[in-house]
């Protein structure tokens, strides 16, 4: 059992550092489940593996409450825009959630989508490099640019991809800064994937052993530490660098992943 501890803890970490970070969670999260398996059936890990992400959102909420406090109607301006970015990704999701998990979930889509977004962070950031963002403010986003926007989020239903980055790479192509851009990506991350976990639960069933309550609980409750810690360390980051080296980082694994399963 505390073996099967120290696995979840490890997945936990994982999660809650590459869900924030435009590095692709579902990359990392392969590449890990093929050396660190957790003793449980098939269907609970693929319910797992989405699930501590409530963990990772439960970070986005307690440290931005005080923009986002649902029960204050000065921020339903905020809510609003979150709500209309999440409608494509919604849409689609829905619709075509299984069979986009059957044609791309493997690893030639991950190592391919890592190494595209890797270079668009580069190619992107080159292209802004002398150009003044025309959104400095989360205020300043208008419900237009909130629903292209959450377009790009659609992106992010092929593996690899990466929520943050695919929504960080369309905002910052639409003329927002890098912060703003980051930030809305965060909140927009909220209902898509608090729904995403509420979906899987339903699919799964509520039948748990104790053991799979306890994986559950220690998997999110970890993912929520790391989350906060990299959130934060996202923000700083950003407010004197650019994005080019995850881009850099992304290529780069990318090609490993790319490696390790062609030579499997």
């Amino acid at each position: 059992m505390l073996i099967e501890m120290l696995k979840v803890i490890l997945l936990g970490i994982v999660e809650g550092i590459t869900e924030w970070l435009p590095i692709s969670s579902t990359g990392h999260m392969i590449l890990v489940d093929e050396f660190i398996k957790l003793n449980v059936s098939k269907a609970f890990m693929e319910m797992f593996l989405v699930v501590i992400q409530l963990g990772a959102i439960l970070a986005v909420c307690v440290i931005y409450f005080h923009k986002l406090n649902p029960f204050s109607p000065k921020k339903f301006d905020i809510w609003g825009k979150v709500i209309v970015g999440c409608l494509p990704a919604a849409v689609i999701g829905l619709a075509f959630n299984d069979k986009i998990d059957a044609l791309f979930y493997n690893a030639q889509t991950v190592a391919f989508t890592l190494i595209l977004y890797g270079i668009l962070f580069i190619v992107v950031e080159n292209h802004n490099k002398n150009k003044e963002s025309q959104v400095k403010e989360l205020s300043d986003l208008t419900y237009k640019i909130a629903l292209i926007i959450g377009c790009f989020q659609v992106l992010a239903l092929i593996p690899g991809t990466s929520r943050s980055g695919a929504t960080i790479i369309g905002a910052m192509l639409l003329g927002t800064s890098r912060f703003v851009a980051a930030e809305y990506s965060f909140f927009l991350s909220i209902p898509v994937m608090f729904g995403a976990s509420f979906l899987k639960l339903v699919k799964y069933g509520f039948h748990y052993t104790g053991n799979e309550v306890a994986i559950l609980v220690v998997g999110m409750v970890v993912a929520f530490i790391v989350s906060i810690l990299a959130i934060k360390f996202l923000l700083g980051y950003i407010k004197n660098n650019d994005f080019k080296a995850f881009g850099v980082y992304r290529i780069i694994l990318g090609i490993i992943v790319a490696v390790y399963f062609f030579i499997k």
